[in-house]
């Protein structure tokens, strides 16, 4: 089985946030919004395109049955609506199945490049939320099961026995009831900002913090420590922790746990 993403962006005028018709293109006249509606079909390639999905078709798709969902409701919130966002996206999706041949296995809502909203097919009853956030901080990599040499060998100039820093991205996502939920955005931003931020910023870690005493602090146990002192103070606040990912460059990242 493949998985092919599709990203389409597409703007909304503030005419139409306030009622009026707008401009029907993808770019707004004028200052506007812009965002990003990512499609992820699930399918075998076809024997004679070697295509899962033409992504023209989910372009059309897109912009025939979602963008204007999406619109419509933009200006609802404007005009005070409070439905979810969960609850638009989820529609969203069902719209677009029988426009893609019941192919599609989620779609994510791009709020921002560090926000997004993403509804699964096969759980149509929540939505997952995500939000990058940066911190700052000061690693040696070494290894107590290494020798001296080793860890020169291992870790070359990451093995400096100063340490030396990074400017950390990370970016959790959260499970969280398509209807009713009590956690979102503020309460994410909340939780990473205490036990994360706080608690790493402009940090050592080797040296100033107790999660990494004796912890190698590598980029893959820097992501499971975050997921670790997250997991429950989100479960507490109403939300389900899916998984933590974080950047230590923005080429070398990683996930925990995996397959989220």
């Amino acid at each position: 089985m493949y998985e092919l993403s599709r990203r389409v962006r597409f703007g909304v005028s503030p005419a139409q946030l306030h009622g009026g018709d707008g401009p029907a293109g993808d770019e707004p006249a004028g200052l506007g919004a812009f965002y990003e509606l990512e499609v992820r079909c699930r399918g075998r390639p076809d024997s004679a395109t070697g295509y899962v999905m033409n992504i023209s078709e989910i372009d059309e798709a897109v912009r025939d049955r979602a963008v204007d969902r999406l619109r419509e409701a933009m200006a609802g919130w404007v005009a005070g609506s409070d439905r979810p966002a969960g609850t638009v996206l989820a529609a969203v999706l069902e719209t677009l199945q029988p426009a893609l041949g019941h192919a599609v296995s989620a779609v994510r809502w791009w709020l921002s490049p560090y926000h997004s909203i993403l509804c699964e097919a096969d759980h149509m009853d929540r939505v997952l939320i995500s939000r990058q956030f940066e911190f700052s901080a000061a690693h040696r990599l070494h290894s107590s099961a290494l020798s001296p040499d080793e860890n020169r060998s291992v870790f070359g100039k990451c093995n400096n026995p100063s340490g030396h820093g990074h400017n950390y991205k990370l970016e959790p996502l959260v499970s969280v009831p398509l209807e009713g939920a009590s956690f979102g955005f503020p309460q994410l931003a909340t939780l990473v900002d205490e036990h994360v931020i706080r608690r790493f910023d402009h940090k050592h870690l080797n040296l100033d913090t107790a999660e990494f005493t004796g912890l190698n602090p590598t980029v893959e146990h820097i992501a499971r420590i975050c997921h670790e002192v997250l997991e429950g103070p989100i479960a507490e606040a109403g939300g389900l922790l899916r998984q933590v990912t974080v950047w230590e460059t923005d080429k070398t990242a990683c996930t925990y746990p995996a397959g989220g």
